[in-house]
């Protein structure tokens, strides 16, 4: 009856490079194949969430939709948005077993758009929070100017996951 035990050389191929590399891969993939699925189950509940509020809202005549109830239902609908962009970089990753920066800045633009968005009232009296916000912005966009100039010249270089590659058997 074989041993259980790994010996040295099993030991030493199952922490080769390639092999090493292969298992990283597939635990990063299933990590990321969970965060979406708990990504996908906590949108549906938002989602549910959110028609809850609205229709329950629409059966009250004297809603006030202009102000403050208009900002929170834009605010709730963007960060749908922004869930549904993550889930995209999620995705993205799992079939391109790459980080597309580029998603990933636009997410974050996005995020600061829906922060201008849904400002409250009185926000324009806070000048360090609109320059800041401001600021944000020139640097997203300045980061995916750059980025997307980049990737237009020259493709990322890691395009697929390792390769394992198997020793033949003796």
């Amino acid at each position: 009856m074989p041993s259980r035990r790994l010996s040295r050389g099993r030991l030493h191929r199952l922490l080769d490079d390639v092999n090493y590399l292969h298992v990283i891969d597939r635990a990063e993939q299933q990590l990321a194949k969970l965060l979406g699925l708990i990504l996908m189950v906590v949108m549906l509940a938002a989602t549910a969430q959110l028609v809850w509020q609205v229709g329950w809202a629409l059966t009250v005549p004297s809603t006030p939709w202009l102000g403050e109830k208009l900002n929170r239902v834009l605010g709730d609908l963007l960060n749908l948005l922004i869930a549904l962009e993550v889930l995209q970089n999620i995705t993205s990753y799992l079939r391109r077993h790459v980080v597309q920066i580029e998603l990933v800045l636009l997410t974050a633009m996005t995020a600061v758009a829906r922060k201008v968005i849904v400002l409250p009232a009185g926000a324009e009296s806070k000048p360090q929070l609109l320059a800041g916000l401001g600021v944000a912005v020139l640097a997203l966009a300045a980061a995916y100017w750059l980025v997307r100039s980049l990737t237009l010249r020259k493709p990322p270089a890691r395009t697929g996951p390792a390769i394992r590659i198997r020793e033949p058997r003796r």
